[in-house]
């Protein structure tokens, strides 16, 4: 499928352009389906698809031709090309290269079950709607209130309503076109936040050895301006869906992961992202004070049915102070400081008397994912609490500490092969050992000033021991690192969480292993997921199946992934910050370079970035040697 996003439109197209309402396929807004059909036919057949594909991530683009009984020979003398864009706007054009006139008629069937996409989805649509004539186009409505018009330009010289067709005559001169234009409106108006919001998101360059960078930065940087979406609560505030279509609602956790890793365009989608969530923070008395709410989600075989609800709780106060370095207005971070207290008063209540942070409900699992969560936590909200002459700074740091003792002690196994962490801890004290991608949260600590990282639960011997299990072949798919090892119990190359390669891991893994020295593991993985940015047309879905990759191989699609995801949309925004190295520290008035000194993918050039608020560009040689050659004025060059 080809899914054009511009939130809250989209349009789900097979790769041929013609809607037949099967499966997903129409014109969607705000989760409900305005148009399932919509079949074109030209001198009573219907066009011969030559190709589809995405122009932009709002705009699919489809290439037929018309096969009439005018063609003497193999060569046909029309064209046909659909233009189909998220909000339901259609221009179908048609080109004659025939030597005389020709008149052909234009038949476009419609239909709808103004159905809402979680029945779409779950194969219970509904019946289609009878049409009725209306102005130039048709009508329909259902008994819920909701209604949806299509008009066409210009107008049909028949509207049959009982077949949903509309109908025309068109004459076509030699080397002449004709094209038709459809427009889909509904009871509620479609504005779509990513085209009123693009500031949010400015434009940025990478050039290079490598030309599939800038690719990747282009279509993720489309993917997501077409994945904002307005505060729920009517205030101006923008933030990111998790993914289209399956998941459009708010994810808390998610959108602030995803602007964390976009911080290098702009601290505004944080900032605006930050907000938008604090606002959803429970004030009320007793355990829950301080939490932000996010939904419980599959944590995989081998631990319970649901996993954290608390991510987004502990990557508010991460994201305020990473937003912090990359330059947020000290105003907009006043702001949000007491909310990131809140946050750290919630972690201090719900964190046992060992410090060790166990899900919520009744399993009371501990997951060393969690626990690195959490600690990074602590130590950057410490980081902002001294900075501004807040209490606690000390009390967390020394919290972290006493938790990077206690985690090495429980949640570190020793075996034969050089030991591996825990996934997580039973409420008996037995370790859940089984090995999977979300290990890599465990080498992504956080930026502190200076350029410097804050420790990691993980000593100098278990990282790199980690270092060498992330980058072995059984979490390293040669397409990404995969959720669950392959020799794993209950490994599943489809399991979201059993063996599927999520690329948000594998972009942490290799931002992680990269600052730890362990270029070598980052490089592979780095290549691996590049490859399948490649092979997906550079819009990576949110995981793909974690098969093995072999020469001359694909990487195998998820039948349930959401594509385009605003985690994925991200990754070449990280893959290109962890290249180059970009550190910066703006209270310090510093930016340091570390980039991946064996320069994989060759010289890279990236303009287009924002440091302090004012526009940075880097270049990295051949040589691994990096240069700033834009920056803010007074931003010195760190080490």
């Amino acid at each position: 499928m080809l899914i054009c996003v511009a939130l809250p439109c989209l349009a789900i197209s097979p790769e041929h352009g013609q809607l037949t309402g099967m499966g997903l396929e129409g014109v969607y807004h705000s989760g409900r389906r305005l148009l399932s059909r919509c079949q074109l036919r030209v001198a009573g057949r219907e066009p011969v698809a030559v190709q589809g594909r995405l122009v932009s991530a709002h705009r699919a683009r489809f290439i037929a031709v018309v096969r009439t009984p005018a063609d003497t020979g193999p060569d046909p003398k029309v064209g046909v090309e659909r233009s189909r864009d998220a909000d339901g706007t259609e221009r179908i054009t048609l080109r004659s290269s025939a030597e005389r006139p020709l008149r052909l008629p234009v038949e476009i069937t419609l239909g709808t079950d103004l159905a809402d996409l979680g029945a779409v989805a779950a194969g219970r649509p509904g019946p289609e709607l009878r049409a009725s004539v209306h102005d130039s186009g048709m009508r329909w409505s259902a008994g819920h209130g909701a209604h949806v018009v299509v008009t066409a330009d210009p107008p049909p010289k028949d509207a049959l309503a009982s077949a949903g067709m509309l109908r025309w005559e068109v004459e076509l001169a030699p080397g002449a076109s004709h094209t038709i234009e459809l427009h889909v409106r509904s009871h509620r108006p479609a504005r779509s936040t990513g085209r009123t919001c693009s500031h949010t998101l400015p434009e940025a360059r990478a050039e290079g050895d490598d030309p599939r960078l800038q690719a990747l930065l282009r279509v993720g940087l489309g993917d997501l301006r077409a994945l904002l979406l307005r505060d729920p609560r009517g205030s101006a505030d923008v933030y990111l869906a998790a993914g289209v279509p399956w998941r459009c609602g708010p994810a808390p956790a998610e959108a602030l992961w995803a602007a964390r890793m976009a911080l290098p365009l702009s601290t505004r989608l944080a900032s605006a992202t930050l907000r938008t969530f604090a606002r959803t923070q429970l004030l009320g008395r007793g355990p829950d004070f301080g939490h932000i709410p996010g939904p419980m989600r599959d944590a995989g075989p081998h631990l319970p049915s649901s996993c954290t609800g608390v991510e987004a709780t502990l990557a508010f106060p991460v994201v305020l102070a990473e937003a912090w370095r990359w330059g947020l207005p000290e105003q907009e971070l006043a702001e949000l400081l007491p909310v990131a207290e809140r946050c750290l008063h919630w972690l201090r209540q719900a964190a046992g008397d060992d410090g060790i942070l166990s899900e919520p409900g009744p399993s009371g699992v501990q997951r060393a994912e969690t626990q690195a969560h959490a600690h990074r936590a602590a130590l950057l909200g410490a980081d902002l609490l001294e900075a501004y002459g807040r209490p606690g700074a000390d009390a967390w740091r020394e919290w972290a500490s006493e938790l990077r003792h206690r985690f090495r002690e429980d949640f570190w196994m020793d075996d034969r092969a050089g030991g591996r962490p825990a996934a997580g801890r039973l409420p008996d004290g037995r370790p859940v050992p089984h090995l999977g991608g979300g290990a890599a949260h465990l080498l992504d600590t956080g930026l502190l000033g200076g350029g410097r990282y804050a420790p990691g639960l993980l000593n100098r011997v278990q990282t790199g021991q980690l270092a060498r299990l992330l980058g072995g072949p059984a979490l390293d798919s040669g397409w990404g690192l995969r959720s669950l090892g392959a020799k794993e119990p209950g490994h599943n190359p489809f399991g979201h969480r059993s063996g599927a390669v999520r690329v948000h891991d594998t972009v942490v893994a290799v931002a992680g292993l990269a600052a730890a020295g362990y270029e070598k593991e980052a490089v592979s993985l780095l290549r691996g997921v590049l490859d399948a940015a490649e092979a997906f047309g550079y819009r990576l879905p949110e995981m793909y199946a974690g098969e093995q990759r072999t020469a001359y191989g694909v990487p195998v699609p998820h039948p349930a992934a959401c594509r385009p995801s605003a985690l994925a949309a991200a990754a070449g925004v990280q893959l290109l910050t962890t290249l180059v190295g970009i550190r910066p520290d703006v209270p310090g008035r510093t930016v340091a370079l570390h980039p991946v000194r064996c320069a994989p993918l060759g010289a890279v050039q990236i303009s287009g970035l924002w440091v302090a608020g004012e526009p940075f560009a880097v270049r990295v040689s051949r040589l691994g040697l990096g240069m700033v050659e834009e920056a803010a004025d007074g931003l010195q060059l760190g080490v």
